[in-house]
């Protein structure tokens, strides 16, 4: 049998106690390039040529501080599954996106209670995108592998450069289900709690004969025809502090009992920001990740999911 080519590359490192900065200065660069560390002193990069020159760079600048420094190529086979591993970085990078985010929702609050932006404001918000966008942009380049934290970001970004162009986010007319089915309905693959939400959704209400399609978030070009959801520049995603179950909710006018409260557990869950502040979210949160672990592929987790989703209307709509 083949052996599969190598996804990884380690950097092994020992660093002296002195100077005492250098191992703080070593971290903080890591931490800029996106590796994780898999131990103490051992950290992980997906497999490029440029992952391996920043990690050369690295190595040189422990060995001229004195310490010793590896890089390896690399592939697991026990221990640490290549699943696990890209949920180290998904993980790293949604700590990224949620810390800014946070950053951003108390700005948005307040315009939100304000009719009109006075200069002033309009100028301290428009610096407080620019230092957002930068830094969104620097988080976006490590995000080797789409962390659903991207679009909580994009949305609060969006909402917030409308409100300083003056667009009060007015909702658009309810849009029509008979143009939306029998329709391929594409997002990123490894689905978690808005996306398999969503797939629920809009199998349930929107599109009973909906296709799905789970495809890379960065490197994928839509076709003709597909409608994209909860990825970066889709037809449904985040909408400043909504997610996209919110969003598609909203957008197809579904007035359904039971919808509201399963809306503000997934809101909850996937925004992490307390809004709804919905008790039962985090055991609903903890089943999910139970199917999103167990679960052979993104198929069955939609599966799954539906059955679980179900089930929590069943329960709403009575209540």
């Amino acid at each position: 049998m083949a052996t599969p080519p190598h996804r990884w590359w380690l950097l092994i490192h020992q660093i002296p106690p002195k100077p005492p900065y250098l191992r703080t200065k070593i971290a903080k660069r890591l931490s800029r390039l996106g590796a994780v560390p898999v131990k103490n002193s051992v950290y992980v990069l997906p497999a490029t040529e440029a992952a391996l020159e920043d990690l050369e760079w690295v190595r040189k600048e422990v060995v001229a501080g004195g310490g010793e420094a590896f890089v390896c190529e690399a592939r697991f086979v026990h221990g640490l599954s290549e699943t696990d591993t890209e949920m180290l970085f998904r993980s790293a990078r949604d700590a990224d996106y949620h810390a800014l985010a946070d950053e951003l929702r108390p700005t948005l609050a307040t315009l939100k209670r304000r009719k009109k932006l006075d200069d002033t404001t309009r100028a301290d918000v428009t610096a407080l995108l620019d230092r957002a966008r930068k830094r969104f942009d620097e988080i976006t380049a490590i995000d080797f592998f789409s962390a659903s934290g991207r679009e909580v970001v994009a949305g609060l970004l969006g909402a917030l450069a409308a409100r300083v162009k003056g667009d009060r986010g007015v909702a658009s007319d309810t849009l029509g289900l008979a143009d939306y089915r029998q329709r391929t309905w594409v997002t990123r693959q490894n689905i978690h709690f808005d996306r398999i939400a969503c797939t629920w959704l809009i199998r349930r209400f929107i599109d009973p004969e909906a296709r799905f399609r789970f495809v890379p978030g960065k490197t994928y070009e839509p076709r003709h025809g597909e409608l994209r959801f909860d990825m970066f520049d889709a037809e449904f995603t985040h909408e400043g502090d909504r997610c996209s179950f919110e969003v598609l909710v909203e957008r197809f006018g579904l007035r359904d009992p039971g919808l509201r409260a399963i809306a503000e557990i997934v809101h909850d869950i996937d925004l992490k920001d307390g809004k709804f502040g919905r008790p039962d979210a985090d055991g609903v949160a903890r089943v999910i990740s139970a199917i999103a672990l167990s679960a052979k592929d993104d198929d069955e987790r939609v599966a799954r999911g539906a059955t679980l989703f179900e089930d929590l209307h069943r329960l709403y709509a009575r209540e």
